[in-house]
Protein backbone atom coordinates (compact mmCIF):
# COMPACT_ATOMS: atom_id res chain seq x y z
CA UNK A 1 0.00 0.00 0.00
CA UNK A 2 1.31 3.33 -0.75
CA UNK A 3 1.04 5.69 2.40
CA UNK A 4 -0.65 8.79 1.87
CA UNK A 5 1.41 11.89 2.15
CA UNK A 6 -0.08 14.61 4.76
CA UNK A 7 -1.36 17.50 2.93
CA UNK A 8 0.39 21.19 3.89
CA UNK A 9 -1.53 23.25 5.70
CA UNK A 10 -2.35 26.70 4.35
CA UNK A 11 0.77 29.17 4.52
CA UNK A 12 1.80 30.75 7.57
CA UNK A 13 3.53 34.81 7.55
CA UNK A 14 4.32 36.71 4.35
CA UNK A 15 6.38 35.32 1.31
CA UNK A 16 9.33 37.30 -0.25
CA UNK A 17 6.55 38.85 -2.76
CA UNK A 18 4.56 40.89 0.02
CA UNK A 19 7.31 41.54 1.71
CA UNK A 20 8.65 43.46 -0.92
CA UNK A 21 5.36 44.96 -2.08
CA UNK A 22 5.16 46.15 2.06
CA UNK A 23 8.53 47.77 1.50
CA UNK A 24 7.77 49.44 -1.67
CA UNK A 25 4.19 50.69 -0.07
CA UNK A 26 6.30 51.95 3.04
CA UNK A 27 8.59 53.86 1.17
CA UNK A 28 6.42 55.49 -0.98
CA UNK A 29 4.48 57.10 2.16
CA UNK A 30 7.53 57.76 4.13
CA UNK A 31 7.70 61.30 2.43
CA UNK A 32 4.09 61.53 3.47
CA UNK A 33 4.94 60.25 6.84
CA UNK A 34 7.86 62.48 7.18
CA UNK A 35 5.70 65.77 6.12
CA UNK A 36 3.18 65.18 8.58
CA UNK A 37 5.59 64.22 11.58
CA UNK A 38 7.59 67.34 10.76
CA UNK A 39 4.36 69.63 10.64
CA UNK A 40 2.81 68.31 13.85
CA UNK A 41 5.85 67.67 15.79
CA UNK A 42 8.31 70.25 15.06
CA UNK A 43 6.07 73.31 16.19
CA UNK A 44 5.36 70.85 19.44
CA UNK A 45 8.87 69.95 20.56
CA UNK A 46 10.11 74.10 20.12
CA UNK A 47 6.90 74.87 22.76
CA UNK A 48 8.24 72.93 25.54
CA UNK A 49 11.90 73.60 24.46
CA UNK A 50 10.85 77.55 24.91
CA UNK A 51 8.97 76.82 28.08
CA UNK A 52 11.99 75.44 29.93
CA UNK A 53 14.21 78.49 28.50
CA UNK A 54 14.31 81.89 30.46
CA UNK A 55 13.70 83.73 27.20
CA UNK A 56 11.51 87.25 26.38
CA UNK A 57 10.31 88.41 23.41
CA UNK A 58 13.45 90.45 23.20
CA UNK A 59 15.52 87.82 23.10
CA UNK A 60 14.57 86.60 19.44
CA UNK A 61 16.58 89.20 18.03
CA UNK A 62 20.60 87.92 19.29
CA UNK A 63 22.56 90.80 20.59
CA UNK A 64 24.64 92.33 18.25
CA UNK A 65 27.40 95.12 18.34
CA UNK A 66 26.37 98.93 17.33
CA UNK A 67 28.22 101.81 16.07
CA UNK A 68 27.40 104.93 14.75
CA UNK A 69 30.66 107.59 13.34
CA UNK A 70 30.60 111.21 13.89
CA UNK A 71 32.84 113.64 12.55
CA UNK A 72 33.51 116.60 15.23
CA UNK A 73 35.23 119.94 13.77
CA UNK A 74 36.04 121.43 10.15
CA UNK A 75 38.52 120.28 7.87
CA UNK A 76 38.94 123.25 5.88
CA UNK A 77 43.11 123.41 5.65
CA UNK A 78 45.62 121.17 5.57
CA UNK A 79 46.96 120.87 9.43
CA UNK A 80 43.12 121.43 11.16
CA UNK A 81 43.03 118.88 13.53
CA UNK A 82 39.40 117.00 13.69
CA UNK A 83 38.24 113.90 16.10
CA UNK A 84 36.74 110.79 14.36
CA UNK A 85 34.59 109.74 16.94
CA UNK A 86 32.36 105.98 17.07
CA UNK A 87 28.81 105.71 19.48
CA UNK A 88 30.02 102.06 20.08
CA UNK A 89 27.01 100.23 22.61
CA UNK A 90 25.75 96.51 22.54
CA UNK A 91 22.20 96.15 21.76
CA UNK A 92 21.37 93.92 24.67
CA UNK A 93 21.04 95.09 28.00
CA UNK A 94 21.53 91.62 29.39
CA UNK A 95 23.44 89.58 27.33
CA UNK A 96 27.52 90.26 26.31
CA UNK A 97 29.21 89.53 23.05
CA UNK A 98 32.68 88.44 22.91
CA UNK A 99 35.91 89.11 20.65
CA UNK A 100 34.04 91.96 19.17
CA UNK A 101 36.13 93.38 15.67
CA UNK A 102 35.22 96.82 14.40
CA UNK A 103 36.71 97.60 10.64
CA UNK A 104 36.43 100.92 8.83
CA UNK A 105 37.75 102.42 5.66
CA UNK A 106 40.23 104.80 6.54
CA UNK A 107 40.66 107.62 4.06
CA UNK A 108 43.93 108.64 2.42
CA UNK A 109 45.72 111.96 3.74
CA UNK A 110 44.33 112.00 7.58
CA UNK A 111 47.13 111.17 10.38
CA UNK A 112 46.35 109.83 14.00
CA UNK A 113 47.34 111.93 16.43
CA UNK A 114 46.97 109.90 19.08
CA UNK A 115 45.29 106.45 18.40
CA UNK A 116 43.65 104.22 20.79
CA UNK A 117 45.52 101.09 21.92
CA UNK A 118 42.58 98.40 20.61
CA UNK A 119 42.97 100.09 17.24
CA UNK A 120 45.16 99.68 14.39
CA UNK A 121 45.41 101.38 10.70
CA UNK A 122 47.14 98.89 7.75
CA UNK A 123 46.72 99.64 3.92
CA UNK A 124 44.27 102.31 4.51
CA UNK A 125 42.08 100.43 7.18
CA UNK A 126 41.08 100.67 10.64
CA UNK A 127 40.82 98.06 13.02
CA UNK A 128 39.89 97.70 16.17
CA UNK A 129 39.78 94.57 18.63
CA UNK A 130 36.88 95.58 21.35
CA UNK A 131 36.97 92.51 22.97
CA UNK A 132 34.08 91.38 25.24
CA UNK A 133 31.16 93.86 25.90
CA UNK A 134 28.87 93.05 28.14
CA UNK A 135 25.28 93.53 28.66
CA UNK A 136 24.14 97.37 28.15
CA UNK A 137 27.80 98.61 27.38
CA UNK A 138 28.21 101.98 25.54
CA UNK A 139 31.23 103.60 24.86
CA UNK A 140 32.78 106.75 22.56
CA UNK A 141 35.68 105.14 20.53
CA UNK A 142 37.85 108.85 19.60
CA UNK A 143 40.51 109.22 17.15
CA UNK A 144 41.88 113.18 16.74
CA UNK A 145 43.33 113.14 13.37
CA UNK A 146 45.45 116.12 11.49
CA UNK A 147 44.17 116.64 8.09
CA UNK A 148 46.31 116.56 4.78
CA UNK A 149 45.98 118.04 1.62
CA UNK A 150 45.27 114.51 0.07
CA UNK A 151 42.38 114.39 2.17
CA UNK A 152 41.37 117.76 1.19
CA UNK A 153 42.39 116.95 -2.37
CA UNK A 154 39.81 113.98 -2.49
CA UNK A 155 36.71 115.47 -0.87
CA UNK A 156 36.55 111.88 1.32
CA UNK A 157 33.79 112.31 4.04
CA UNK A 158 34.69 109.23 6.27
CA UNK A 159 30.77 108.51 7.23
CA UNK A 160 30.46 107.65 3.63
CA UNK A 161 32.08 103.92 4.43
CA UNK A 162 29.86 101.97 7.20
CA UNK A 163 31.83 100.54 10.22
CA UNK A 164 31.82 96.62 9.99
CA UNK A 165 31.63 94.79 13.47
CA UNK A 166 31.86 91.34 14.47
CA UNK A 167 31.27 89.34 17.71
CA UNK A 168 30.19 86.19 18.92
CA UNK A 169 26.72 85.74 20.88
CA UNK A 170 25.04 83.37 22.55
CA UNK A 171 21.55 82.21 21.15
CA UNK A 172 19.70 82.05 24.18
CA UNK A 173 17.05 80.13 22.16
CA UNK A 174 19.63 77.47 21.55
CA UNK A 175 21.94 77.39 24.23
CA UNK A 176 21.97 74.58 27.56
CA UNK A 177 20.45 76.80 29.75
CA UNK A 178 17.46 75.15 31.09
CA UNK A 179 14.98 76.34 33.79
CA UNK A 180 11.65 75.36 35.83
CA UNK A 181 11.19 79.03 36.37
CA UNK A 182 8.72 79.67 33.72
CA UNK A 183 6.43 76.93 35.00
CA UNK A 184 6.81 78.39 38.52
CA UNK A 185 5.75 81.20 37.62
CA UNK A 186 2.67 80.17 36.18
CA UNK A 187 1.89 77.71 38.74
CA UNK A 188 2.81 80.31 41.74
CA UNK A 189 0.19 82.95 40.17
CA UNK A 190 -2.42 83.94 41.80
CA UNK A 191 -4.46 83.79 38.54
CA UNK A 192 -3.59 80.68 37.27
CA UNK A 193 -6.27 78.19 39.32
CA UNK A 194 -8.79 80.65 38.71
CA UNK A 195 -8.13 81.17 35.09
CA UNK A 196 -8.11 76.95 34.88
CA UNK A 197 -11.39 76.88 36.11
CA UNK A 198 -12.88 79.45 33.70
CA UNK A 199 -11.07 77.45 30.87
CA UNK A 200 -12.57 74.43 31.86
CA UNK A 201 -16.19 76.12 32.68
CA UNK A 202 -16.28 77.78 29.13
CA UNK A 203 -15.11 74.44 27.23
CA UNK A 204 -17.50 72.29 29.40
CA UNK A 205 -20.44 74.49 28.78
CA UNK A 206 -19.78 75.86 25.25
CA UNK A 207 -19.20 72.23 23.99
CA UNK A 208 -22.07 70.63 25.80
CA UNK A 209 -24.80 74.03 24.34
CA UNK A 210 -23.30 73.88 21.13
CA UNK A 211 -24.27 69.62 21.24
CA UNK A 212 -27.61 70.47 22.29
CA UNK A 213 -28.52 73.34 20.23
CA UNK A 214 -27.53 70.93 17.44
CA UNK A 215 -29.34 68.16 18.72
CA UNK A 216 -32.60 70.04 18.93
CA UNK A 217 -31.79 71.28 15.05
CA UNK A 218 -31.52 68.09 13.99
CA UNK A 219 -34.35 66.72 15.20
CA UNK A 220 -36.32 69.39 14.11
CA UNK A 221 -34.84 69.52 10.64
CA UNK A 222 -35.44 65.46 10.16
CA UNK A 223 -39.30 65.84 9.63
CA UNK A 224 -40.36 67.03 6.58
CA UNK A 225 -42.05 69.98 6.16
CA UNK A 226 -42.49 73.45 3.44
CA UNK A 227 -39.35 75.23 3.66
CA UNK A 228 -37.02 73.02 5.09
CA UNK A 229 -34.26 73.38 2.98
CA UNK A 230 -34.28 77.39 3.39
CA UNK A 231 -34.33 77.26 7.17
CA UNK A 232 -31.33 74.52 6.95
CA UNK A 233 -29.09 76.65 4.72
CA UNK A 234 -30.09 79.51 7.62
CA UNK A 235 -28.59 77.51 10.48
CA UNK A 236 -25.62 76.80 8.89
CA UNK A 237 -25.27 80.98 8.86
CA UNK A 238 -23.43 81.05 12.74
CA UNK A 239 -20.76 79.08 11.40
CA UNK A 240 -20.25 80.17 8.26
CA UNK A 241 -20.13 83.77 9.04
CA UNK A 242 -16.77 85.38 9.36
CA UNK A 243 -15.92 85.46 13.67
CA UNK A 244 -15.62 89.21 13.58
CA UNK A 245 -18.47 89.91 12.02
CA UNK A 246 -21.15 87.91 14.51
CA UNK A 247 -18.80 88.88 17.56
CA UNK A 248 -19.35 93.04 16.73
CA UNK A 249 -22.79 92.06 15.94
CA UNK A 250 -23.28 90.76 19.77
CA UNK A 251 -21.37 93.29 21.19
CA UNK A 252 -23.40 95.99 18.93
CA UNK A 253 -27.27 94.00 20.55
CA UNK A 254 -25.59 93.89 24.20
CA UNK A 255 -24.14 97.13 24.34
CA UNK A 256 -25.58 98.40 28.26
CA UNK A 257 -26.50 101.62 26.41
CA UNK A 258 -27.32 101.49 22.81
CA UNK A 259 -28.20 97.71 22.22
CA UNK A 260 -31.59 96.54 21.10
CA UNK A 261 -31.78 93.55 23.98
CA UNK A 262 -31.01 95.77 27.02
CA UNK A 263 -33.96 98.06 25.53
CA UNK A 264 -36.24 95.29 25.07
CA UNK A 265 -35.20 94.55 28.59
CA UNK A 266 -36.04 97.85 30.12
CA UNK A 267 -39.19 98.12 28.27
CA UNK A 268 -40.62 95.62 29.25
CA UNK A 269 -39.79 96.15 32.82
CA UNK A 270 -37.11 92.59 32.87
CA UNK A 271 -34.55 94.93 33.91
CA UNK A 272 -34.26 98.19 36.12
CA UNK A 273 -31.23 99.35 34.30
CA UNK A 274 -28.84 98.50 31.60
CA UNK A 275 -27.04 95.31 31.69
CA UNK A 276 -23.50 94.91 30.38
CA UNK A 277 -23.05 91.40 29.53
CA UNK A 278 -19.62 91.53 28.51
CA UNK A 279 -18.18 93.42 31.00
CA UNK A 280 -20.35 92.97 34.43
CA UNK A 281 -18.08 89.96 36.18
CA UNK A 282 -21.54 88.32 37.77
CA UNK A 283 -24.93 88.76 38.38
CA UNK A 284 -27.45 87.96 41.34
CA UNK A 285 -31.33 86.86 41.13
CA UNK A 286 -34.15 85.58 43.39
CA UNK A 287 -35.40 82.84 43.07
CA UNK A 288 -38.22 81.12 45.51
CA UNK A 289 -36.66 83.20 48.18
CA UNK A 290 -32.77 82.53 47.80
CA UNK A 291 -30.76 84.96 46.10
CA UNK A 292 -28.18 83.42 43.42
CA UNK A 293 -24.92 84.58 41.39
CA UNK A 294 -23.50 83.37 38.38
CA UNK A 295 -20.78 84.99 35.88
CA UNK A 296 -22.62 86.96 33.85
CA UNK A 297 -19.77 87.81 31.40
CA UNK A 298 -18.40 84.28 31.02
CA UNK A 299 -22.25 83.27 30.63
CA UNK A 300 -22.87 85.09 27.89
CA UNK A 301 -19.62 84.30 25.78
CA UNK A 302 -20.27 80.87 26.73
CA UNK A 303 -23.87 81.40 24.54
CA UNK A 304 -22.40 83.14 22.04
CA UNK A 305 -19.37 79.61 21.63
CA UNK A 306 -23.10 77.62 21.48
CA UNK A 307 -24.84 79.95 19.11
CA UNK A 308 -21.63 80.01 16.82
CA UNK A 309 -20.63 76.23 16.58
CA UNK A 310 -23.80 74.23 17.00
CA UNK A 311 -24.15 74.10 13.47
CA UNK A 312 -21.39 71.43 12.75
CA UNK A 313 -22.95 69.57 15.75
CA UNK A 314 -26.05 69.83 13.57
CA UNK A 315 -25.09 68.58 10.52
CA UNK A 316 -23.38 65.76 11.68
CA UNK A 317 -26.21 64.56 13.85
CA UNK A 318 -28.86 64.97 11.11
CA UNK A 319 -26.57 62.83 8.66
CA UNK A 320 -26.60 60.31 11.38
CA UNK A 321 -30.26 60.47 12.34
CA UNK A 322 -31.04 60.01 8.24
CA UNK A 323 -29.44 56.76 8.21
CA UNK A 324 -30.98 55.38 10.64
CA UNK A 325 -34.04 52.40 9.70
CA UNK A 326 -37.22 54.09 10.24
CA UNK A 327 -38.54 50.23 10.68
CA UNK A 328 -37.63 50.78 14.25
CA UNK A 329 -39.98 53.66 14.70
CA UNK A 330 -42.97 52.06 13.37
CA UNK A 331 -42.48 48.74 15.09
CA UNK A 332 -41.89 51.43 18.22
CA UNK A 333 -45.36 53.31 17.56
CA UNK A 334 -47.12 50.06 16.74
CA UNK A 335 -45.85 49.08 20.55
CA UNK A 336 -47.36 52.62 22.08
CA UNK A 337 -44.01 54.14 22.42
CA UNK A 338 -44.23 57.86 23.18
CA UNK A 339 -42.21 60.05 21.05
CA UNK A 340 -39.95 61.25 24.17
CA UNK A 341 -39.72 57.13 24.43
CA UNK A 342 -38.57 56.47 21.42
CA UNK A 343 -35.83 59.10 21.35
CA UNK A 344 -34.35 57.88 24.44
CA UNK A 345 -34.62 54.20 24.06
CA UNK A 346 -33.75 54.13 20.21
CA UNK A 347 -32.55 57.36 18.55
CA UNK A 348 -29.84 58.55 21.56
CA UNK A 349 -28.27 55.13 21.47
CA UNK A 350 -27.90 55.05 17.61
CA UNK A 351 -26.44 59.13 18.53
CA UNK A 352 -24.16 57.90 21.35
CA UNK A 353 -20.62 57.39 18.69
CA UNK A 354 -21.31 60.52 16.83
CA UNK A 355 -21.86 62.69 20.05
CA UNK A 356 -18.96 61.29 21.56
CA UNK A 357 -16.37 62.32 18.62
CA UNK A 358 -18.50 65.64 17.97
CA UNK A 359 -17.99 65.71 21.73
CA UNK A 360 -13.98 65.35 21.45
CA UNK A 361 -13.65 67.67 18.74
CA UNK A 362 -15.67 70.81 20.21
CA UNK A 363 -13.90 69.92 23.42
CA UNK A 364 -10.58 70.38 21.96
CA UNK A 365 -11.29 73.14 20.05
CA UNK A 366 -13.23 74.65 22.63
CA UNK A 367 -10.28 74.37 24.69
CA UNK A 368 -7.90 76.18 22.07
CA UNK A 369 -10.32 78.99 21.19
CA UNK A 370 -9.01 82.10 21.46
CA UNK A 371 -10.38 84.68 18.81
CA UNK A 372 -13.80 84.66 20.29
CA UNK A 373 -12.91 85.58 23.65
CA UNK A 374 -10.72 87.95 22.52
CA UNK A 375 -13.06 89.71 20.23
CA UNK A 376 -15.71 89.74 22.69
CA UNK A 377 -14.81 90.98 26.12
CA UNK A 378 -10.68 90.76 25.49
CA UNK A 379 -10.22 88.60 28.70
CA UNK A 380 -11.92 90.50 30.90
CA UNK A 381 -14.61 90.71 33.29
CA UNK A 382 -13.91 86.72 34.43
CA UNK A 383 -13.57 85.49 31.05
CA UNK A 384 -9.47 85.20 30.93
CA UNK A 385 -9.01 81.23 29.62
CA UNK A 386 -5.62 79.73 29.56
CA UNK A 387 -5.51 80.25 25.33
CA UNK A 388 -6.08 83.98 26.38
CA UNK A 389 -2.80 84.07 29.25
CA UNK A 390 -1.22 82.56 26.45
CA UNK A 391 -1.49 85.80 24.61
CA UNK A 392 -0.87 87.49 27.48
CA UNK A 393 2.30 86.03 28.88
CA UNK A 394 4.22 85.98 25.22
CA UNK A 395 3.11 89.27 23.81
CA UNK A 396 1.74 91.53 26.23
CA UNK A 397 4.21 91.11 29.18
CA UNK A 398 6.77 89.91 26.43
CA UNK A 399 7.52 86.61 28.30
CA UNK A 400 7.59 83.92 25.41
CA UNK A 401 9.08 80.88 28.19
CA UNK A 402 6.05 81.76 30.45
CA UNK A 403 3.50 81.51 27.74
CA UNK A 404 4.85 78.39 26.08
CA UNK A 405 4.46 76.66 29.74
CA UNK A 406 0.80 77.54 30.15
CA UNK A 407 0.86 76.23 26.28
CA UNK A 408 2.15 73.42 27.83
CA UNK A 409 -0.57 72.92 30.43
CA UNK A 410 -3.27 73.04 27.72
CA UNK A 411 -1.23 70.18 25.49
CA UNK A 412 -1.00 68.11 28.91
CA UNK A 413 -4.86 68.54 29.41
CA UNK A 414 -6.25 68.00 26.61
CA UNK A 415 -3.69 64.79 26.06
CA UNK A 416 -4.91 63.54 29.20
CA UNK A 417 -8.67 64.44 28.08
CA UNK A 418 -8.12 62.77 25.02
CA UNK A 419 -6.53 59.49 26.57
CA UNK A 420 -9.88 59.49 29.07
CA UNK A 421 -12.28 60.11 26.28
CA UNK A 422 -10.61 57.11 23.65
CA UNK A 423 -10.66 54.62 27.29
CA UNK A 424 -14.41 55.20 28.05
CA UNK A 425 -15.98 56.88 24.94
CA UNK A 426 -19.42 55.11 23.64
CA UNK A 427 -19.81 53.37 20.40
CA UNK A 428 -22.91 53.08 18.00
CA UNK A 429 -25.26 50.18 18.55
CA UNK A 430 -25.95 50.31 15.47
Amino acid sequence: MSSLEPTSGPPKGIGPMQRREARLAYGMLAPTFLIIASIVLIPLLANFWISFKPVQLADLRPPTPVANERIRGDANAAGDQVRIEYRLRNSSRERGIADVVMTDSWPAGLTPVELDARCVIENQSLRCDLGDLEGGYRERLRIEVTVGQAFLDASINPRDSKPVLSGDSENILTNAELTLENFRKVFAGSEFWSVLKVTIYYTVFGTAGALVLGLFAALLMNQAFRGRAILRGLFLFPYVAPVIAVAFTWVVLLDPFSGALNAILQQTGAAGGPINFFGQREASFKLFGFEFTFPLALTTVIAFEAWRYFPLSFLFILARMQSISGDMYEAAELDGASPLQQFWYLSLPQLAGILSVLFLLRFIWTFNKFDDIFLLTGGGAGTRTLTVDVYEQGFALANLGAGAAVAVVVFVVLFTFSIVYFRFSPKDEG
